[in-house]
C-alpha cells in the first residue's frame, strides 16, 4: 500500500477567505425606528399647523397637535373641546391648507360622486328590500 500525505490549507488562508464572501452576503438590519414621524409632531407642533385628522370611523377633526406619546396625540381644536386621540384610531392626517389649496372644482365634483355612489347604494337597497330608501319617500 502506498503512503499518501494528506495535504490540508492552513486555517488562517481559509478564514481570510472566507470573511470576504460573508462581508459581500450579509446586509445590515435596518434600523427599528427612523423617527421619521417623531420629527414630522415636533415639527408641525413648534409651527402649530392646523392640521386634519381623519378617523377610522370617517369623522374629521381640525386643530393643532400640542402634543403626542407613543401612542396618542393630543389635538387643540378652537371651537371644540381639546380631544386626546389614540393612534390607532387615526386613519391618516394631513395639514389643513392642502385641504383648502384643493380648487372649488375638485371639491364638488368629489362630492357629486359621493352622492351618486350614496344614491346608487340606497337604490340598491331599495331594489333588494322594496321599500323606499331613507329620504327618498
Amino acid at each position: 500500500m502506498v503512503n499518501r500525505k494528506l495535504i490540508r490549507p492552513s486555517m488562517s488562508d481559509f478564514s481570510s477567505s472566507m470573511s470576504k464572501f460573508q462581508a459581500q452576503g450579509r446586509k445590515r438590519v435596518p434600523p427599528e425606528q427612523t423617527h421619521a414621524e417623531n420629527f414630522y409632531y415636533v415639527k408641525q407642533m413648534n409651527n402649530k399647523t392646523p392640521m386634519v385628522i381623519r378617523l377610522t370611523n370617517g369623522e374629521e377633526l381640525h386643530g393643532y397637535i400640542e402634543w403626542y406619546d407613543r401612542d396618542c396625540l393630543k389635538v387643540n381644536r378652537e371651537e371644540s373641546p381639546n380631544l386626546v386621540v389614540y393612534k390607532s384610531a387615526i386613519l391618516y392626517l394631513f395639514k389643513e391648507d392642502e385641504l383648502a389649496s384643493e380648487s372649488g372644482e375638485e371639491q364638488l365634483s368629489s362630492r357629486k360622486r359621493m352622492r351618486r355612489r350614496r344614491e346608487g347604494a340606497a337604490a340598491d337597497q331599495e331594489a333588494e328590500s322594496g321599500l323606499p330608501a331613507p329620504g327618498n319617500e
